[in-house]
């Protein structure tokens, strides 16, 4: 019952224990797996992918986060973290396909300036050698899948979902093939290069 119990807690993991010593920490946490993984699948219908965040979309992320779940805030430092962190998309040795729901352009993070800085960001994520950037517009018919959960897929062996209370961990292989089953009829819906930076184009003219 022991190892059982520990297995448990390995797989969903609380974010308020996670972050008692500082969101830093948290982002530090992460760079093992991302530098052990080959092909990350990342699906992200709210947020912008934590590898594509600039330094002040991630602060305001971060420091919205803290005051949420009642810990310090250091988003200044945890932000320089994540950005340092991002810098594997250019090591090689990996690739990345990262999908987004058209929403998430227009959820403000921060100031007009930081989420205009965001967005310019993304106009060049596209082009990055080890990145496949999609966005799936709202305009879409006839979806083939509806929007899903934060989740990010790690080669074929760890699937990482996010909720408000928790990480939860998935290992096991018959779901993990059925995150990757919709995140295949995700990533079917959404366009790339031209047809994606024409969206983020809008989404910046809409800042004003």
């Amino acid at each position: 019952m022991v190892i059982a119990s520990q297995h448990a807690e390995s797989l969903y993991r609380e974010w308020r224990q996670r972050v008692r010593s500082g969101l830093r920490k948290l982002q530090d946490s992460y760079v093992e797996l991302y530098r052990s993984t080959e092909l990350l699948r990342v699906y992200s219908p709210v947020l912008v992918p934590g590898l594509l965040q600039t330094e002040g979309y991630a602060r305001a992320l971060l420091s919205s986060n803290a005051r949420f779940l009642g810990v310090p805030d250091d988003a200044a430092e945890a932000a320089a973290a994540r950005l340092e962190r991002s810098q594997i998309i250019h090591e090689p040795g990996h690739r990345f396909v990262m999908l987004i729901e058209e929403a998430v352009l227009y959820y403000q993070l921060g100031d007009a300036e930081a989420m205009a800085a965001q967005l310019g960001y993304l106009l060049t994520a596209g082009a990055l050698p080890a990145v496949s950037f999609g966005i799936i517009p709202t305009s879409t018919r006839e979806r083939v899948l509806w929007p899903q959960e934060t989740f990010d897929v790690h080669d074929d062996t760890l699937v990482s979902v996010e909720l408000i209370s928790a990480e939860v961990n998935v290992t096991q292989p018959s779901e993990i093939a059925l995150y990757i089953k919709a995140f295949e009829q995700l990533r079917s819906m959404a366009v790339y290069g031209a047809e994606a930076r024409a969206l983020i184009v809008k989404a910046i003219d809409a800042l004003g």
